[in-house]
């Protein structure tokens, strides 16, 4: 079966639901098997009341925008619908977990009951003392948001979702994902002569009836990612010692 998980994140009137703040957005990226599927979830929310002024100059969803978007109570079961019993990767979880929760319990829904990864927990485990905020992981995990101009829910977990991929460490590209017919192809041009008569010796020797092996080379692009995380690990990786 499939690994389903979703990112997600919110944007809100305030910091602290627990002052009458609400949610004014909700975006969802889905990964399955740690791959972008496009099935993404988005719904801007009326709040019924105004952002505090700190808040708007972050995300700039003003009043008139949402008032003729849908209260929580409407979107909120096509929500819980769409998150499934999936795993949650999300930035700072307390904060958006409160302030959904908060909303569901409005509604008398039950709680967020999910597998729950914490991008920031664990950001600050593997780069500990560092900033760990989305836009110094970006950085650190060459996520281009350039395009980020504005804090947005869906925006925002389309970028954390590259990240997450980066920093956990799976196949990569330096936009985050490798494209999937690109990887499934695996054109013999990527591969150097030498391997590739290695390859086709033990395929046709010790390995018949098995499915070809591929060999996909890291790019330039790649190793000189990979050297700057050594670095940011403090560059005393023992294959480096003298």
């Amino acid at each position: 079966m499939a690994l389903r998980q979703v990112v997600l994140d919110t944007e809100t009137t305030g910091i602290d639901w627990k002052q009458g703040h609400r949610i004014i957005e909700i975006g969802a990226v889905e990964l399955l098997d740690r791959r972008l599927t496009g099935n993404n979830f988005q719904q801007y929310l009326n709040p019924q009341r105004s952002s505090d002024p700190e808040a708007l100059r972050v995300h700039g969803l003003t009043d008139a925008f949402l008032a003729d978007k849908p209260l929580f109570a409407e979107v909120a079961e096509n929500f819980l619908n769409y998150l499934g019993d999936a795993e949650l990767i999300i930035h700072n979880a307390p904060f958006d977990l409160g302030f959904l929760n908060h909303e569901l319990g409005k509604i008398e829904k039950t709680p967020l009951n999910h597998k729950v990864l914490d991008t920031l927990v664990d950001a600050r485990r593997r780069h500990p003392g560092q900033k760990n905020d989305l836009n110094s992981l970006c950085r650190r995990y060459n996520v281009d948001n350039s395009h980020r101009e504005l804090h947005g829910a869906l925006l925002d977990c389309e970028i954390l979702a590259k990240v997450y991929l980066g920093m956990t460490g799976g196949q990569v590209d330096m936009m985050g994902l490798l494209n999937a017919s690109e990887e499934q192809s695996g054109t013999e041009s990527s591969r150097d002569s030498a391997t590739s008569v290695q390859i086709a010796q033990f395929n046709s020797s010790t390995a018949a009836g098995r499915p070809r092996l591929r060999v996909i080379r890291a790019t330039a692009e790649e190793t000189a990612l990979h050297a700057q995380y050594l670095e940011d690990m403090g560059g005393k990786a023992l294959w480096n010692a003298p």
